[in-house]
C-alpha cells in the first residue's frame, strides 16, 4: 500500500469515528433539551443495537461466509 492510500483510508476512519461520536452528541444534546435530565443508557442502547446488528449479520450471512449478502437484511433489522 502506498501512503496515499493508506493516508485515504485513514481520513475515512475518521469521518466515519467523527460521524459516530456526533450522533453520540446530538442524542445526549436532544434528550437533556426535552427532559433536562442526562440519560446514561445512552451507551447501553448503542451497545445493544450494534450487538443486534453483529448477530443479524451473522444469521442472514452465506453458509460460505459470504457476509455481503447479509448486509442489506442486517441493515433492515
Amino acid at each position: 500500500m502506498s501512503l496515499s492510500d493508506i493516508l485515504l483510508q485513514q481520513l475515512a476512519n475518521g469521518l466515519i469515528l467523527g460521524s459516530f461520536y456526533a450522533l453520540v452528541a446530538l442524542g445526549y444534546t436532544m434528550v437533556y433539551g426535552i427532559i433536562k435530565l442526562l440519560n446514561f443508557a445512552h451507551g447501553d442502547i448503542y451497545m445493544a443495537g450494534a450487538f443486534v446488528g453483529w448477530v443479524a449479520l451473522g444469521y442472514f450471512a452465506g453458509p460460505l461466509g459470504d457476509e455481503w449478502g447479509g448486509i442489506l437484511p442486517a441493515m433492515l433489522v
